[in-house]
This record gives C-alpha cells, sequence and structure tokens, in this order.
C-alpha cells in the first residue's frame, strides 16, 4: 500500500507522523528473547586449597605489600593492580613496554574496536534512516501532442524501515552488544596473559643466570681441581681412573654451562617478542654474584625477594571475575538473545517507507516554484512456506544456546581446576624450595668436611667427587625449585584473574566503553 500526495503550500505534519507513529511502535515492541537466568556453577561451592592458601598468606604478614591485600577482601584480587603485586622496578619497565607494543593485545583491542563498529551497524536498525533525494524524468506525454516533458523532485526520503514489533531487531542488537563485552573480556584475558607471561620470562632468565653464574663458577673450580690432578697423574702420584673422574665432573660443568647460555639467550628473545621490541640491558634481571667462591655463601645468595601472597575465599563464586569466564556468559548472553531473533522470524514484518519534498516541471524551477509532495508506503511481509527453514532457524538457536553454556560450564571448570592447582602449587613449592635449601646447606657442609677428610688422606678422592656432584646437583635444584615458587605466586594471581589494570584505569576502561553496550 501506498499513498502520495502533492500540495501547493508545505505539509510537514503527515512525514511527522510517521516517524513518531514508527517510533511509538519500535518502543512498544514486545520480545521473543527468553530470560537470560546465570547457569548455576558445574563445581564444589568451596576451592580446594584455600583454607592453605589463607593461612600462608596470614603468615607473610611482614610485606607493606601482603599486609595490604590481606586487608582486602576475596573479590578485590580481580581488581589489585599488577604494579603492587609485582613492585620489581625492571620487572614493571617490561610490563609496561608491553602492553604498549605487544602483537596479540593489540589484535585484541582490534576486535574490540571492528565489534563496535558492527555493534553500532546492527543497532542503527532500531532507527530510520533518513536520506536526501534529488531526481528528474524526461519522457514524452501520454496524450497528444505527445511532447517531451520533464519533471523533477527533491526532497527527504525515509527507505524501507521494520517496525520491530516483535522485537526481531532488537534482539540482534542485544546480541551484537554481548559480543563486544565478550570481545572486552577476551582483552582482559589477554592482557593478563601478558602480564603473566613477562612476569614468567623475567623470573625465568634471572633464574637462568643464576644457572649459568653456578656453571661457571664449579666449572672455574674443577678446572683448578683437574689441573692439580693432572700434575699428580704425571708424577706418577695418581692413577688414570681418578685422573678421568675428575675430567668427568669438568666436562659436566661444560655441558651445563652451554646449557645455561642457551637458555639465557633464549629467554632474552622470548622477552623482546613479548615487548614487542629489543630489550635494554638496565631492563634484565641483575646479574649473578661471580665472585661467590663458598658454596654456602651461593646458596644464600641466590634466595630471591618472594611475591606477596594473596588472600583466597572458600566460595567458587571468586571464579566470576575471571575475563574467559566473564566472556563466556557473554557469549552465552547472545546467543540467548539470538533465539529471540529467530522466534521473531516467523511472525510477519512491516516495512514503511516515506519521502517529502518538493516537485516541479523542469530543474531549474524546483527550488522556486516548486510543489510540496509527500509519499508514504507500507509493507507486510508474513511467512506462509519457507519448507521449515525459519522452524529450523529457532531449532538452531537453541542448539547454539545449549553449546554456549556447556563452554561456560567448561570455562567455569577449567577455572577451578587452574585455581586448584595454582593454590596446591604455592603452598607445596615454597615446601620444596625450603626444602631444597636445606639440602643445598647441607651438601655445602658435606663437601667442606669431604675436601678436609681428602686433603689429611682419610678420605678417597671418589668420596670428594661424589660431594662435588651432589652439591651442583642441589644448587642447580635449588634454583629450579625458587623459581617454581615464584612462578607459582604468578599462577596463583593468573588464575585469580587479577592484574588487568594499574591504578586509576578502571574507570578510564568503563568510560571506553560505547554508549548502550553495558
Amino acid at each position: 500500500m501506498a499513498a502520495t500526495m502533492q500540495s501547493p503550500r508545505p505539509m510537514l505534519r503527515p512525514a511527522m507522523t510517521v516517524v513518531t507513529l514508527a517510533s511509538l511502535l519500535t518502543l512498544q515492541a514486545c520480545s521473543l528473547t527468553p530470560t537470560y537466568q546465570r547457569p548455576e556453577l558445574a563445581v564444589p561451592q568451596a576451592l580446594a586449597g584455600a583454607d592453605a592458601a589463607s593461612a600462608t598468606a596470614a603468615s607473610a604478614a611482614g610485606s607493606a605489600v601482603s599486609a595490604a591485600v590481606a586487608s582486602a577482601s576475596p573479590p578485590a584480587v580481580a581488581e589489585l593492580p599488577w604494579r603492587t603485586y609485582f613492585p620489581d622496578a625492571r620487572l614493571q619497565s617490561l610490563v609496561c613496554e608491553a602492553l604498549a607494543h605487544n602483537r596479540d593485545l593489540r589484535v585484541a583491542i582490534l576486535n574490540i574496536e571492528q565489534l563496535r563498529a558492527a555493534y553500532q551497524i546492527q543497532r542503527a536498525d532500531l532507527f530510520p534512516t533518513v536520506n536526501a533525494s534529488l531526481s528528474g524524468t524526461r519522457q514524452p506525454s501520454t496524450v497528444s501532442p505527445y511532447r517531451l516533458g520533464t519533471t523533477a523532485t527533491g526532497g527527504l526520503a525515509i527507505p524501507a524501515f521494520e517496525l520491530d514489533i516483535f522485537g526481531r531487531v532488537q534482539a540482534l542488537s542485544d546480541a551484537a552488544a554481548a559480543q563486544v563485552l565478550a570481545s572486552e573480556e577476551a582483552r582482559r584475558s589477554v592482557h593478563i596473559s601478558l602480564v603473566a607471561s613477562v612476569a614468567t620470562t623475567y623470573y625465568t632468565l634471572w633464574a637462568d643466570r643464576w644457572q649459568l653464574a653456578l656453571a661457571e663458577q664449579t666449572l672455574a673450580t674443577r678446572l683448578d681441581s683437574f689441573k692439580l690432578q693432572q700434575l699428580k697423574f704425571d708424577n706418577g702420584v695418581l692413577n688414570e681412573l681418578d685422573l678421568r673422574s675428575a675430567q668427568s665432573t669438568v666436562e659436566a660443568a661444560r655441558v651445563a654451562r652451554a646449557q645455561a647460555q642457551r637458555a639465557v639467550a633464549q629467554d632474552v628473545q622470548a622477552l623482546a617478542l613479548l615487548v614487542g621490541k629489543p630489550v635494554p640491558a638496565e631492563w634484565l634481571p641483575p646479574q649473578a654474584n661471580l665472585a661467590l667462591k663458598d658454596p654456602a655463601q651461593f646458596v644464600q645468595a641466590s634466595l630471591w625477594p618472594g611475591l606477596s601472597e594473596l588472600p583466597v575465599g572458600l566460595s567458587s563464586d571468586v571464579l566470576l571475575q575471571r575475563p574467559d569466564v566473564a566472556q563466556a556468559e557473554q557469549l552465552l548472553i547472545a546467543a540467548n538473545a539470538n533465539i529471540g531473533a529467530a522466534r521473531a522470524a516467523r511472525f510477519p514484518r512491516i516495512a514503511l517507507t516515506g519521502s517529502a519534498g518538493v516537485a516541479s516541471n523542469s530543474l531549474s524551477g524546483l527550488f522556486d516554484d516548486g510543489r510540496f509532495a509527500w509519499s508514504f508506503g507500507g509493507s507486510l511481509l508474513a511467512p506462509i512456506f519457507d519448507a521449515g527453514r525459519t522452524a529450523a532457524g529457532v531449532d538452531s538457536a537453541f542448539v547454539k544456546r545449549d553449546i554456549a553454556i556447556a563452554q561456560y560450564d567448561k570455562a567455569v571448570q577449567s577455572a577451578f581446576r587452574e585455581v586448584a592447582d595454582a593454590l596446591v602449587a604455592r603452598r607445596t613449592h615454597a615446601d620444596q624450595a625450603e626444602a631444597q635449601l636445606a639440602q643445598a646447606r647441607a651438601e655445602a657442609a658435606r663437601l667442606k668436611l669431604s675436601t678436609l677428610r681428602y686433603d689429611n688422606g682419610v678420605a678417597s678422592q671418589l668420596d670428594l667427587l661424589d660431594a662435588q656432584r651432589a652439591l651442583f646437583t642441589a644448587q642447580q635444584a635449588h634454583i629450579t625449585a625458587q623459581l617454581a615458587r615464584q612462578l607459582a605466586h604468578i599462577g596463583v594471581y593468573k588464575a585469580l584473574g587479577g592484574g588487568w589494570v594499574e591504578a586509576g584505569q578502571q574507570a578510564d576502561m568503563s568510560a571506553a566503553t560505547p554508549s548502550g553496550v553495558r
């Protein structure tokens, strides 16, 4: 149906009436989208190991950072700025550069911008589109004498605008908004993973530098000892078996040094990839003290300052703070909204068109002596037979929603396991590091006694070599345990979804959200 009218004087009221009617019908549209309800957490109500972790946190009240964190409630863990948890100035510089130049994070941010634009495109369908139009025709008259005539029109036109009576367009807009929020959560997840990866690589490089220092120190000590053994062998005091045993320990130290050198070089390259550019030397972990000759002093010097402890609540609701869980929920909300759009497709669609402007018999006189003209039209499209296409669309939307629910449950279960594993790792690696330190100190004392006994002729060279090997192995294990303890702390922080913003940036990130999305 359509209506067209021309009048010698302006008549804007009909066009305004059309737009007003369309807006009212849109606002009063019903919704066929199911009411969203968050699924129950498919995990136990309590986090395994949270009691022990909380006790560990309470015992670490000596640090100012730990005291500040311990006074916070468990929900504040996800909002704890990463600068508070990683006080090392070198590490902070690396993290800042990574957040500014890392390519994966840049892609995640660009994905947000792309989905925001897609959301704005979808949301624009809720409102009429107004275009400026100018057209002219020249054709022969249909009556005698069949002269050529010119008709020109110009004004504003509203192309086909769907009245969202059943909420189809609104449901699609809601789904697009949820996609935007899901992309923001994905960006948070990349952000947290990037901070944790930089910290992990930083401390790994720190440990590998200590391993390199240990290997070089051990190699130097064993070379001095081997030169003495070679001199004894040349003078017939030492047999070849003892000489080859001493040579074997030297070559083992060379192997360890080569391995540590390779690990250090690879760690530096890994940091450069995370940061997005070459890393200045002043931002790398401090060099190990190569001047330490006493094994006991080396063991003591390789102790690292611990990270702050995080209090963990007993409730599994803390998992909802993780960005990957929040992302899965937003995708579930989008799938739920798509059900409403699929349902609405089974009902009739009403589209309106309209225009208002001036018409004239000549293009030159269009705006001088043109007459006001307006037109209004509408169409109704109702599905009658489509071979089950629309019904299958509804079924597909419900299946996608069920898939999203399963993915949400899996995200929650995976988060529960990561948090539980991180809590157990934090507790056990701390105990392991203490035990490895005690063993290294014991082996250092054993080597000192074995050296004294060998010098006095009480012990054999095999006893001395065995003590040297044991100390070297214990020192390597101690450094590895220290690294594992550091990485366990980082794992807890990452598993709880913390450290994605700096202090004072939460409000800025909220303000950057597009209007109407949240």
